[in-house]
């Protein structure tokens, strides 16, 4: 057999190659945007994409089937109830995609979202059992994933309860890959593994400790990640008419009046100049394409970066999470500067009046937080800006930095007098013996 899994980092993703060397043909299973990967590896393997499945129309990325089919004529299953407006053949529960010796066969899971299947994937000169599972986002390593995309929680959980009751009838020794390893946000608290067995997650998986529907659902419905951003537009894109290749940027002689700047060089370039009303997202940081789309809104953007080579990793990364109206860019930064504020410098801020704010998750900044500071996620700042000083200034921080970054600029562009915590964060007051508040519930 030929199977090659493939996992974008920066949004947690897998996608899969799988196929028979004796036939030549294979499959691409949840593909990314960027294709060339699938086909680099199909070449190098010596075999043809024949079919692309998708196990559900994907919330958080971009998928590259349209590219698939418009490019090179590749035809697509997906189950009916996903309801896609692109031309694909449905693939029913128990339905096989043969591949010479190789087959897959598809069992519905619904529950994350109502088409999601996985793929049960036998080696027919090796016996008639499966010995992988594609899971797609129902069973991860150590979790399974989260039931309020597509549907009202307690309906999701509901069927993602017999969904994976399904799952534990393949054999212990069958091996899990899943659509989602850490990173992602269509799960909790998933590894960063890229595989496990049935017979791991079965002793270990928390999510597969309950018997008891009513207390699954329970579990699986206290949610506290926030939803992939713009969730609606990337189904939206999902599901309808094919997405081709995208026109490379080109060089702007000035930035457009009315469009979303999006600096993308490090911070410390940023800080010491940069284009007014610009968004600071490194695209050398983790995460940056979640972070710039949890920061943008629709419409278009202009990148700015230090060189070429951070335009290209940024307009791919941007293309991922389906921000696609690229206006264009320009090199190097402008005439507004951002002070940077080092950690011994937070008192002497704070005891001038500064206002401090969290800009961590919720249950980041329930572990621990500097007394007196206000938890507003970085994601959400732009929507809290009402209730933000003006009249001094305002000092934004998180665990190390980056996320302090970003806020501190959505914040001045907005015309707030505001400046990040860069050199370490909360990590780094913790660590300087420096007091912090634990949220503690009261039991029950």
């Amino acid at each position: 057999m030929i199977f090659t899994q493939f996992v974008d980092d920066a949004l947690g993703c897998a996608s899969y190659l799988v196929g028979d060397p004796g036939t030549g043909d294979a499959v691409v299973v949840d593909p990314a945007f960027a294709i060339e990967q699938y086909l680099e590896e199909a070449e190098r393997r010596d075999v043809r994409i024949v079919r692309v499945v998708e196990t559900h129309t994907h919330a958080d990325h971009l998928s590259g089937h349209g590219r698939l089919a418009l490019e090179h004529g590749i035809p697509i299953s997906i189950h009916p109830a996903a309801d896609a407006e692109y031309p694909h053949d449905a693939m029913d529960d128990g339905a096989e995609i043969v591949l010479g010796h190789i087959v897959l066969r598809c069992i519905h899971t619904p529950g994350h979202r109502p088409e999601h299947c996985c793929l049960a994937v036998m080696d027919r000169t090796r016996g008639n059992d499966p010995w992988i599972v594609l899971t797609g986002d129902s069973l991860f390593v150590g979790d399974a994933a989260r039931p309020d995309l597509a549907v009202e929680a307690r309906e999701g959980a509901e069927g993602l309860f017999h969904s994976l009751r399904r799952l534990l009838e393949l054999g212990d020794g069958v091996e899990v890959f899943p659509g989602h390893v850490a990173g992602s946000l269509c799960g909790k608290g998933m590894s960063s593994k890229a595989s496990t067995t049935i017979g791991f997650e079965r002793r270990f998986n928390k999510a597969l400790a309950h018997d008891d529907v009513v207390l699954f659902v329970a579990e699986s419905t206290g949610i506290s990640t926030p939803r992939p951003p713009n969730m609606e537009q990337i189904v939206e894109l999902n599901k309808g008419p094919f997405i081709g290749a995208q026109p490379e940027p080109t060089e702007l002689d000035e930035l457009p009046m009315g469009t979303q700047i999006l600096d993308v060089r490090p911070i410390e370039s940023f800080a010491a100049g940069h284009h007014p009303g610009a968004l600071s997202v490194p695209v050398s940081g983790t995460r940056f394409s979640t972070k710039a789309a949890f920061v943008l809104d629709r419409g278009p953007v202009a990148v700015v970066a230090a060189d070429e080579d951070e335009v290209v990793q940024a307009t791919r990364a941007l293309w991922s999470v389906g921000q696609l109206d690229i206006a264009g860019y320009v090199l190097g930064g402008g005439t507004e500067s951002l002070e940077l504020v080092r950690i011994e410098q937070l008192d002497a801020l704070l005891e001038a009046g500064a206002e401090l704010i969290d800009v961590r998750e919720k249950d980041e900044r329930d572990s621990g937080y500097i007394a007196g500071s206000r938890n507003i996620p970085y994601r959400l700042l732009a929507l809290g800006e009402a209730d933000l000083p003006r009249d001094r200034k305002i000092v934004t921080i998180c665990e190390v930095g980056p996320r302090a970054a970003i806020a501190a600029s959505i914040l001045a562009a907005r015309g707030f007098d505001a400046h990040p915590v860069v050199d370490g964060g909360i990590d780094a007051w913790m660590a300087a013996g420096k007091p912090t508040v634990e949220f503690r519930r009261c039991g029950g």
